[in-house]
């Protein structure tokens, strides 16, 4: 991936004029065509200007997530306690512990981080679906299992907390967009990892809860971070304080998720958003996610820098070009993340 310099507003725009002749001309011509201007001594630098001194002062400090391009054309690894699929794009992480309403135990922990780390370097994962099997998301962690072997052996709770932070943070760092389909119950961690996804859809039956004070525990599984940014500080004391559980109604009236549907609509309306977003640019897409997940951690001037560095990062790629051109062809763009 090559990087190039940024530019300054002009009285015409954003960019000069030549850039967006040259970005059209450079998005109807062909691989063919591009390999000879760029062996006949052409470059990108007339599409995005040469880099100098108009780059922000300030350089990215958070990385820029480019998801490498690895296949996934191989099965997928098989799970005692997850089930994932993966198809043209999609992959669905699906608990599988049905007869616990897929609680979580100890190898859940491991298989959950292994299965994340697998999408996060995979680029033909572009979109991430996160659901229970049996009609339930999750019923938060296994406490029958809790002194029990079910996964590594911990000399103390400090330690097995790491296995649990290690999927929030993995999950977190997706660069892909994810989405939670609820049915059921999800209370407890499988409510935050639920809400830890980018968008949260729920089937009309489902029902959430911060279940943590009626267990003797605090919350755990980011819920302290989450709730005060999806619902406000003094809601997410109510949820936590009280630790009721609520209706996909009432999770829907605070805030909590992004939509609710009826139970057999479900299904159809996750799919038809994964199809959407995998109709999107990829690598723009990550950039987005990232910039809007800090942004309560950096200043304007943070962020304004930060939109700049991912708008150079994008026009070093051929997405961008092919959405000019379907733009001026009237047709659909095809992103291929490159």
């Amino acid at each position: 991936m090559a990087w190039y310099g940024w530019t300054r507003r002009t009285s015409t725009g954003p960019y000069r004029p030549f850039q967006m002749e040259s970005l059209a001309r450079s998005a109807k011509e062909g691989p063919d065509d591009e390999r000879d201007r760029r062996d006949n001594g052409g470059s990108h630098e007339d599409v995005v200007g040469a880099a100098g001194p108009e780059l922000p002062i300030r350089v990215e400090t958070h990385a820029v997530i480019i998801v490498p391009p690895v296949s996934s054309n191989a099965n997928s690894k098989q799970y005692e306690t997850i089930i994932v699929d993966r198809a043209e794009g999609v992959v669905t992480l699906t608990f599988n512990r049905p007869e616990r309403k897929n609680a979580v135990n100890g190898q859940m922990w491991i298989e959950l981080h292994d299965a994340l780390t697998e999408i996060y370097n995979n680029g033909s994962d572009r979109v991430v679906v996160l659901t229970g099997a049996n009609n339930e998301f999750c019923s938060g962690a296994d406490l029958n299992t809790v002194g029990k072997s079910s996964g590594r052996e911990h000399s103390h709770t400090y330690y097995s907390m790491r296995e649990v932070t290690s999927v929030i943070l993995a999950l977190a760092r997706l660069p892909q967009p994810t989405i939670a389909k609820v049915r059921g119950v999800a209370v407890g961690v499988g409510a935050n990892m639920a809400l830890g996804c980018d968008l949260v859809v729920a089937s009309d039956n489902a029902r959430f809860s911060e279940i943590f004070a009626k267990r003797g525990l605090s919350l755990d599984g980011g819920g302290s971070w989450i709730l005060p940014r999806r619902v406000g500080l003094h809601r997410a004391k109510e949820l936590t304080f009280f630790a009721d559980i609520i209706s996909a109604a009432e999770a829907d009236r605070i805030g909590l998720v992004n939509r609710v549907v009826p139970d057999g609509e479900l299904d159809a309306f996750v799919a038809d958003w994964t199809q959407r977003l995998l109709a999107m640019p990829p690598i723009a897409l990550a950039q987005s996610k990232r910039m809007l997940n800090n942004a309560m951690n950096v200043t304007l001037e943070e962020a304004l820098d930060d939109e700049g560095t991912a708008q150079t990062v994008n026009f070093g790629t051929k997405d961008t070009p092919e959405a000019i051109a379907a733009f001026l062809e009237k047709r659909a763009p095809v992103f291929k993340g490159r």
